[in-house]
Formats: C-alpha cells, sequence, structure tokens
C-alpha cells in the first residue's frame, strides 16, 4: 500500500480543515478523498473551528495561519484549551508563511507540523499519514495502559477476596470450637456495620468493619481447648492465656497491604480494650483505641451477652442495653454507647438471633 494511502485503523480517521480560503478547503478535500480519508470536515469561519472540533472530534486538524476573522495562533490557543486533558490531537499549520518567528510561535502554542502553500499534495498526505499513525498508536497504547490497570485491579481484588476467604475460613474454624453455629461471627459482623453506621461514618468504612469484625477472635486458634472449652470460670492463669489471643491475633494479621487486612489487625488486637485504659492487651484508653475495635468491642459483648454459655443463661436485650449503658465510660466509649441507644432494637432482632 502507499505511503500516502490513509493509515489503517480501528476506525476511519477524522480529520478537520480550518482555511477562510474556499479553494484550499476543497483542494485539501479533494486530496484527501483521493488518498481514502472519509471522514472529512472543513470550515471557512476560524470562529466556529472549537464548536466544529468538539462536535466532531478529529484526529487531526489542518489549520491555517493567517485568517480573517480570527488568526490560526488564536484557533489553536482555543483548540489546545478546550482538549480533553492528556488528549494527543495533531495539528498541522498551513502557510505561507515561513518565517523563523512564525514557526516558532506555533510550535509554543502546540502545533505539531507545517505544510507549506502552495501544496504539495504527496507531501502533505505523507505528513499527515506520519501524526495519524502516531495519534491512532497513542490511543492504542492509552488503551493498552488502561486495560492492564483493569487487569491489575481485578487481579489484586482476586487475591485480596481469596486472602479473606482464607482468613474467614479459620476465624469460622475457630468460631465452631466454642460455638457449633458458628453464627456469633456474622452477628458481631452485622451489629458492628449497624453501631458503624449509627456513629456516622462513611458507606466505604461501614463495609470495612462489616468484613473485618469476623476475625476479631482470629487469634483463639493458638489457646489450648482445656480453656477456650472451659465449661465453668476461668482461673486467673487461664484467663492471662485467653488474653493472649488479642496478641496471637494480631500476629497473625500483621503487614497486611489491604485496608481490610489493616482494620482487621486492629480489630483483633484492641477490641478488649477499655475506654478507662483498664483493658488488655495495651491498656491504652480513648481515642486512643481504634475506632473500629471500640465499636466491635460493643457488638461482642453485646452479643455475649444475649447468647447462652455453659456457665450462663442468656440475657434479654433490655437488660444488656442496660448493662452496656452502665459501662458506658469507663468500658465502652460513651458516644458508641448512645449510638447503640438509638438503634430500633425491635426491627433489628434478627441482627442477635
Amino acid at each position: 500500500m502507499p505511503l500516502t494511502r490513509a493509515p489503517q485503523a480501528e476506525r476511519p480517521a477524522r480529520i478537520l480543515i480550518v482555511d477562510d480560503q474556499e479553494a484550499n478547503t476543497r483542494l485539501l478535500g479533494r486530496i484527501l478523498e483521493k488518498a481514502g480519508y472519509e471522514e472529512v470536515a472543513s470550515t471557512n469561519d476560524s470562529t466556529q473551528a472549537v464548536a466544529i472540533q468538539a462536535r466532531f472530534r478529529p484526529d487531526l486538524i489542518l489549520l491555517d495561519v493567517h485568517m480573517k476573522e480570527m488568526d490560526g495562533f488564536k484557533v489553536l490557543e482555543d483548540i489546545i484549551a478546550h482538549s480533553a486533558r492528556g488528549e494527543h490531537i495533531p495539528v498541522i499549520m498551513i502557510t505561507a508563511d515561513d518565517s523563523a518567528e512564525t514557526k516558532r510561535r506555533a510550535l509554543a502554542l502546540g502545533a505539531k507540523d507545517f505544510v507549506g502553500k502552495p501544496f504539495d499534495s504527496a507531501e502533505v498526505l505523507l505528513r499527515i499519514r506520519n501524526h495519524l499513525e502516531t495519534r491512532f498508536l497513542h490511543h492504542r497504547l492509552r488503551d493498552q495502559n488502561v486495560q492492564l490497570e483493569i487487569m491489575v485491579t481485578e487481579r489484586t481484588r482476586e487475591l485480596e477476596q481469596s486472602q479473606l476467604e482464607v482468613l474467614e475460613r479459620l476465624a469460622a474454624a475457630v468460631e465452631f470450637r466454642d460455638d457449633d453455629t458458628g453464627n456469633h461471627t456474622r452477628r458481631v459482623a452485622e451489629v458492628s456495620a449497624m453501631l458503624a453506621h449509627a456513629v456516622g461514618l462513611d458507606a466505604t468504612t461501614v463495609e470495612l468493619i462489616r468484613r473485618a469484625a469476623p476475625l476479631h477472635d482470629i487469634g483463639k486458634v493458638g489457646i489450648p481447648d482445656s480453656i477456650l472449652l472451659k465449661a465453668g470460670p476461668l482461673t486467673g492463669d487461664e484467663f492471662e492465656t485467653m488474653k493472649t489471643h488479642t496478641v496471637i491475633g494480631s500476629r497473625m494479621l500483621s503487614k497486611g497491604r489491604s485496608e481490610l487486612v489493616r482494620f482487621s489487625q486492629r480489630i483483633a488486637r484492641s477490641h478488649h480494650e477499655w475506654w478507662d485504659g483498664s483493658g488488655y492487651p495495651d491498656r491504652v484508653s480513648g481515642q486512643s483505641i481504634p475506632q473500629e475495635a471500640r465499636i466491635v468491642a460493643v457488638a461482642d459483648f453485646l452479643d455475649a451477652l444475649t447468647h447462652e454459655r455453659p456457665y450462663r443463661p442468656a440475657w434479654g436485650i433490655p437488660d444488656t442495653l442496660a448493662e452496656i449503658k452502665r459501662r458506658a465510660g469507663n468500658h465502652f466509649d460513651p458516644a458508641i454507647v448512645k449510638a447503640l441507644a438509638e438503634i430500633d432494637w425491635q426491627g433489628a432482632a434478627e441482627l442477635v438471633a
């Protein structure tokens, strides 16, 4: 195929001609038509160039320099100003003025090339072809980059999901050791999300807490069955061993790259910290306790009291809420307790069932 023919692309190239001399636009139109360019628009009114560009969306613009209504420099400025960020639209200036000053000014404004008058059709077509090939290559690279970014994002999401599934199954395995239904983690997750919403957190953070909360007790995998499954009260030494599940869980989830794993790590470590600093394992207090851990602490306590344990019967919702309220300011964050009290528990009864 001769070099002067239109380059092959996924769609026909669109070319806009802006010249206030009708004879020039007709001549260029014929040259382009013979070369196989089918999508050609032209105007002799330079003031309409930007509007036509926005509507026609050309791949290349042939622009006269010296025009009566608005010269090519002003048109070029407007074209560049109205082009989308990162858009590569080559503009070839058409001029009989081959002075260095004219070329420097046009290049400084963003022109890519020049075509002299009178036209040499072979030269015009070669310059057009070269710039269109560059534009189409730019588009292909841009599209490939977008596709690669999509693939990387999807792959990253798949990896994060697979990691989460492994962690959730491990948490479920731990849960089944002392809750044969495995529903404790589900209930804590739902109540935690409801509380997160009630205290005004954004939807993304609420969902992170919903997904991270089931891992709050993941460290129990390292607690001996003789302690974890003990039917009666724990001795002092046994309770100290039980408390280490927070540190074990934190270590299991440490150095996570995803925000979800980092949320999970903070919850696992700090959901037994108390507002007044008397909790464990770090004895931090108040706002120093991660908010997501403060939320899960309330949800976990509520679920524990409202469900039967080998050493005590289940409490009702009113008594549980009263106990949590009594602990506001020492055990629990008062703001979270306040949000808990404002929830319609009659309508949300299925969450703790």
